[in-house]
């Protein structure tokens, strides 16, 4: 195989190994979408990697410019002390970016588990129809008490303004700035003074609780009705207004574009020609005229970000850091010049997704990334980082190569781009540092030889599901997170009760029942459990063997801890499945007090129990 100057492989194996050219009407549209003509240059940039403690060697005299503003003259050889970090190195009218890399992530707990949530579904009796970050802050502060030491949770991030909200958490306007359904209104400073008018909207909120299909229009509608009344009384406080001078031109941009959106609508490139672009004079004067509702969402993010530290200051919050951004969206229409807005992220065909599949993002587009020395990137990691104790990266494979679709091609006539993996990781790793955060790759699906050896490395934490794994989980990795499922996968119950392929029949779906039938009595297996045996003892004997997993972290879903049937997502279709949009059929207050997550919190922390010390 190989690649050309722009990152474009010239095709790929498939999951049958059967080779699969990239033709050229697939290369001639990938151009077209990364916007390179004819003898174009790539426009490349000086960007060396150096590991933290390297004596590594230059050329002549130049001066070191730190990331903190010191300047150091060197001779041949760069100090063998660095701090990590982003530094250049000057000589004469040449300008080279030094990632100064730790080596290595920031190491991960050893023998933790935690849960593995989807926010939005785990609503308590306060809630006003959907989860929030302080039912997040009750539910760390429960999990630790159990024993609990990380928390994974369903991405918070912003989504696209429009009138019905996309309720996919994978689809985000920015992966920078987070969703306002999550505030606690009643956390709000000022949400006492308002007296009646709060109540009114508070019992409003609360009666959507008793629907189990949630309904963001109607909890984003209250919630916003709320927030104006607020800002109405706000004046100012210090730390807001900190909040925004550190936050700076993005927040101001991401302020910027949802005040576009509300007057325009969902989507910039049908806006009017002068706001299609962050930076125009057009832009400029509209963020005059409307500074005071620009200045409301810098407000709205400031109080996210407050909410969101207490629930951080409980146990360490796993953040889910998708593959990519809605295009219609924030982040899209800021970096519109260093995104492929043009094409879409997804995957061939296989033997699950026989036409492959468009998850509808933009990528960013190698070469145009790396001249901007990787600002977004960096941006966007420092974004889901902030308040965490560990990321998850949503197709870690993505790091290393992207399969795109040019529009108006089928997703089996696309074609794999390359990235800078090396340069990449060596960032993650830096911000990683930083945010005394761990990092875990989702590494399921088709994965490259020597990418998980990559990976692990830098670090990184190989994903291990127990569906997709044919041996048992005591043979696992210590490098990795292991966990039963996902949000896009069966629940036990789902398997057990035959609920799950039921509800693939209904509404369409071709499911292989002989899949099921041998995850039953796989299931049957580690549980001891006879067939038709409950349901409670099955999911109870399964995570009993999951915890024999010598892996870092396990994760239990609580979806599995309350013997849910249904799951979160159902890949592949639209409109037929509520994805995204399920709450949990019984209040946090509940499940605080149930017997079966106090009995798999039991077996987890058995986990540490029955090791020896390390030495």
């Amino acid at each position: 195989m190989t690649t050309d100057r722009w990152g474009i492989d010239d095709g790929y194996h498939d999951t049958l190994g059967a080779w699969r050219p990239t033709t050229d009407r697939t290369r001639a549209a990938l151009l077209s979408t990364m916007g390179v003509g004819d003898g174009e240059a790539d426009d490349a940039v000086g960007i060396r990697i150096i590991t933290r403690g390297e004596i590594a060697s230059v050329d002549g005299p130049a001066e070191l410019w730190l990331e903190d503003g010191t300047r150091l003259t060197v001779e041949r050889a760069l100090p063998p002390d660095l701090p990590a970090g982003y530094h250049e190195l000057r000589t004469g009218d040449r300008r080279l970016t030094l990632l100064v890399s730790p080596g290595r992530c920031h190491p991960p707990p050893t023998d933790a588990w935690g849960w593995a949530v989807q926010l939005y579904a785990t609503r308590s009796r306060d809630s006003w129809g959907l989860g929030d970050f302080a039912d997040l802050t009750r539910l760390a502060r429960w999990s630790r008490e159990l024993g609990a030491r990380v928390l994974l949770a369903n991405p918070f991030h912003a989504a696209v303004p429009a009138p019905q909200e996309d309720p996919s958490p994978y689809s985000p306007s920015s992966r920078r700035y987070r969703n306002p359904l999550y505030l606690r209104i009643e956390d709000v400073p000022g949400a006492a003074a308002l007296g009646p008018e709060l109540e009114t909207l508070r019992a409003a909120g609360r009666a959507l609780n008793r629907e189990r299909l949630i309904d963001r229009d109607r909890v984003r509608r209250l919630k916003s009705d709320a927030l104006e009344r607020l800002w109405a009384r706000f004046t100012t406080d210090p730390a807001f207004e900190r909040y925004v001078g550190d936050e700076g031109a993005a927040l101001e941009d991401f302020a910027i574009f949802t005040t576009l959106a509300e007057t325009h609508g969902a989507g910039w490139r049908t806006w009017p020609g002068e706001y299609r672009r962050p930076d125009t004079d057009a832009v400029r004067r509209f963020a005059a005229a409307h500074a005071d509702r620009v200045r409301y969402h810098q407000w709205v993010q400031w109080l996210l970000d407050r909410q969101l530290a207490r629930a951080a200051a409980e146990i360490a919050l796993l953040h889910d850091f998708p593959v990519g951004v809605d295009g219609n969206g924030a982040d899209a229409w800021a970096w519109q010049d260093v995104l492929a807005t043009e094409a879409a992220v997804g995957a061939p065909p296989d033997r699950y997704a026989r036409h492959g599949q468009n998850w509808g993002l933009p990528p960013f587009i190698p070469h145009r990334l790396r001249a901007a020395r990787y600002a977004p990137f960096v941006q966007t990691l420092r974004g889901v980082l902030r308040h965490g104790g560990g990321l998850r990266i949503d197709h870690v494979m993505g790091l290393f190569r992207l399969f795109w679709i040019p529009r108006g091609l089928e997703p089996g006539e696309g074609g794999y781009v390359r990235y800078p993996a090396d340069e990449l990781l060596a960032i993650i790793a830096i911000e990683s540092e930083r945010a005394r955060a761990f990092v875990v790759g989702e590494d399921l699906g088709t994965v490259e030889a020597g990418v998980r050896e990559r990976l692990a490395e830098a670090g990184i934490l190989s994903y291990r599901v127990l569906w997709f794994e044919e041996q048992p989980p005591a043979s696992y990795p210590a490098l990795a997170l292991a966990s039963v499922t996902t949000h896009d996968l069966p629940t036990i119950a789902g398997v057990w009760t035959g609920a799950d392929l039921l509800a693939q029949r209904t509404i369409g779906l071709d499911p292989n029942p002989e899949i099921f039938d041998g995850l039953r009595a796989r299931l049957s297996r580690l549980s001891d459990v006879p067939p038709g045996g409950p349901v409670e003892e099955v999911i109870a004997g399964t995570y009993e063997e999951l915890a024999k997993a010598p892996s870092a972290i396990v994760t239990a879903t609580l979806e599995d801890a309350v013997a849910v049937e249904e799951r979160p997502n159902m890949p592949g279709t639209v409109g037929v499945w509520p994805n995204w949009s399920l709450a949990l059929p019984r209040p946090l207050e509940d499940i605080e007090e149930a017997e079966l997550p106090r009995q798999i919190a039991a077996v987890l922390n058995s986990r540490t129990a029955a090791k020896p010390p390390r030495s």
